[in-house]
């Protein structure tokens, strides 16, 4: 009975040092992966695009109604996070992720913050890399005709993205700071995803 008992605590031991090992090579760091290149994943649409997984990708091209554009909303919300994304459009694209939306429903840079991805926008301040009518870019940089990645932080009133590796936006904000939904729009031109994921802070 004592041999068994010493064995079972053994095997205990091994069981945490092995729960431990991976928590810290990151194999459970709390990622959730919304849409990766195998499965579109669970969202809302609000509008209606020709959302469809080709190539290893989530893509759109065309609206069913030019005037209504479409957003695959998450469904749960988040309050800070940080969301890693993997994107690619071409030079008439105009999409964006939208984050911390009251409703589901109805979704526009009034009632979420907007990062952009619009490299072609008229004001191109708050195009490509910028969170509109809350923090400029100059210059804009562009996106098109290659994948980029986006890496947005966002905790309490504090905001960060980063395009590829560059800082575009740090700034603070107090128009939104209680939990919302997580958007991807379609507008216009090609819009691929080949990777969404999102983790609570």
């Amino acid at each position: 009975m004592k041999r068994l008992s010493i064995l079972a605590a053994g095997l205990l031991m091994g069981a945490a040092a092995l729960q431990f090992s991976s928590v810290a090579s990151g194999q459970s760091d709390g990622w959730v992966t919304l849409l990766d290149s195998t499965k579109m994943g669970d969202w809302t649409e609000v509008g209606k695009a020709n959302w469809a997984m080709k190539d290893g990708a989530l893509v759109a091209d065309k609206l069913d109604d030019a005037k209504v554009l479409s957003y695959l909303v998450s469904k749960d919300s988040y309050k800070d996070f940080q969301i890693k994304a993997e994107f690619w459009t071409d030079e008439e694209a105009n999409s964006g992720i939208f984050i911390r939306c009251d409703v589901r429903d109805k979704i526009d840079s009034k009632v979420c913050y907007e990062v952009n991805i619009f490299d072609k926008r008229p004001d191109p301040s708050y195009g490509t890399g910028a969170i509109v009518d809350v923090a400029k870019v100059v210059p804009m940089p562009k996106a098109a005709g290659k994948w980029n990645t986006y890496d947005i932080t966002v905790i309490d009133d504090h905001f960060v993205v980063v395009l590829n590796g560059q800082k575009t936006v740090d700034v603070t904000d107090k128009r939104l700071l209680n939990a919302g939904f997580v958007g991807l729009q379609y507008g216009s031109g090609v819009v691929k995803f080949r990777k969404v994921q999102i983790r609570s802070l």
